[in-house]
């Protein structure tokens, strides 16, 4: 059985800065601080920009940290979730859904607030939220202050 404590989520922005190193090197320290507390599961919700940040990290990580796994959780099938985006997004995101530990897919289609219910399961399964909030509206938004209401411990990058 998998305790909460073990289980770490992301939120973060499609959008990120054009220079991503501080970002990148603030990611992995915070995902060290987690795995050194215990956690060994980051659940990730496979969007482009932070959560793509966020699974390659994962994945870089574990070269040092083998036990750690990522769980993708995504909100719908792959080819809807990805529909939008360019051939190198959808080529990294395949190739990251091929190297995750686990692939889990909450709903068999597309729906408007599939988003939202992956947002919030990832939320309510986990014990810790990694965040790169930068604007007061949207999808983050929404995700960090339902984090904040179930109590979870947010690192906020």
């Amino acid at each position: 059985m998998i305790e909460k404590t073990e289980v770490a989520c992301f939120s973060g922005h499609r959008k990120l800065p054009e220079d991503c190193s501080e970002l990148c090197a603030s990611l992995e320290r915070a995902m060290i601080t987690l795995i050194d507390r215990g956690v060994v599961f980051f659940g990730n919700g496979g969007a482009v920009g932070f959560d793509a940040l966020a699974a390659t990290t994962v994945l870089k990580l574990k070269e040092d940290y083998p036990h750690i796994r990522l769980v993708m959780v995504l909100p719908c099938p792959p080819e809807e979730q990805s529909l939008k985006w360019n051939e190198e997004q959808k080529r990294r995101y395949f190739e990251t859904l091929r190297q995750a530990d686990k692939v889990r897919v909450l709903s068999p289609r597309y729906t408007n607030s599939c988003m939202f219910d992956r947002n919030r399961h990832m939320v309510d399964n986990s014990a810790y939220l990694i965040c790169y909030l930068q604007e007061q509206h949207g999808g983050t938004f929404y995700t960090v202050n339902y984090a904040e209401q179930r109590g979870l411990n947010i690192l906020r990058l």
